[in-house]
């Protein structure tokens, strides 16, 4: 495992095969990868999904046949571990799935999640995730968690003293909401992703950007004379 505590933020991770199955994508393989770990044990997360038990079941089946294993961690009705922590800090990867991110962190803090998730990563476990499991690692970023029209949420993890916006190509509202909430202080210097892009941290600075998607982009996004500039990031391939 690697000891360096890692991140790997990004609005992707999964694709359809030719016969529609789910399999993990390149921002996976590469959660994985920076493990350091031929055979990683790695936790999916669903909470931001309510625990979806589809969810939780296609990730299961989505990695059949590969060095993984596999286990997932559910909140509701009740903990499906008796001990959280110990199951979490026994991991290589966490990976967080998408869903509602305010919901997602306030169920953590019930379970005091924020405190062991702080500690895993401390640890070298790697934690990455899509969308909501994307801007819960950072102070915040766009987000639907309230309703179609987009709203801020401030109260993320903060593991990266960063905003975050994630969809960035593929959801109207989300570039100006993150550009008006960098501009007004909301939120500090933040980093965006298109669809198919993660972001990479090594403790609380970004090393790199990677895409699974031809064409799509990383972004800085920083307060500038009351005004965002906006800089793109160009990804390695996964």
């Amino acid at each position: 495992m690697t000891r360096t505590p890692t991140i790997l933020a990004t609005s992707g991770g999964f694709e359809h095969d030719a016969r529609h199955q789910l399999v993990p994508s390149g921002l996976v393989k590469k959660a994985l990868e920076l493990s350091g770990t031929a055979r990683p044990k790695m936790c999916f997360v669903a909470t931001a999904s309510g625990d979806a038990t589809d969810a939780i079941q296609l990730t299961y089946a989505a990695f059949a046949g590969w060095s993984v294993d596999v286990s997932h961690l559910a909140l509701f009705p009740m903990p499906n571990v008796d001990d959280i922590r110990a199951h979490l800090l026994a991991q290589d990867v966490i990976w967080v799935g998408g869903g509602s991110v305010a919901g997602l962190l306030a169920m953590w803090r019930l379970h005091g999640l924020d405190v062991v998730l702080r500690e895993a990563w401390e640890a070298g476990v790697v934690l990455g995730g899509v969308s909501a499991g994307s801007i819960c690692w950072h102070v915040g970023g766009p987000t639907d968690s309230f309703g179609p029209d987009l709203r801020p949420v401030t109260d993320g993890l903060g593991l990266v003293p960063f905003g975050n916006g994630v969809h960035y190509d593929g959801e109207q509202q989300r570039r100006p909401l993150l550009h008006r909430m960098v501009a007004d202080g909301t939120l500090p210097l933040s980093y965006a992703t298109d669809d198919g892009v993660g972001l990479h941290y090594a403790g609380t600075e970004l090393v790199g950007v990677y895409s699974e998607v031809e064409g799509a982009r990383g972004y800085v996004v920083e307060a500038a004379g009351g005004t965002v500039t906006e800089t793109p990031l160009k990804p390695v391939t996964v």
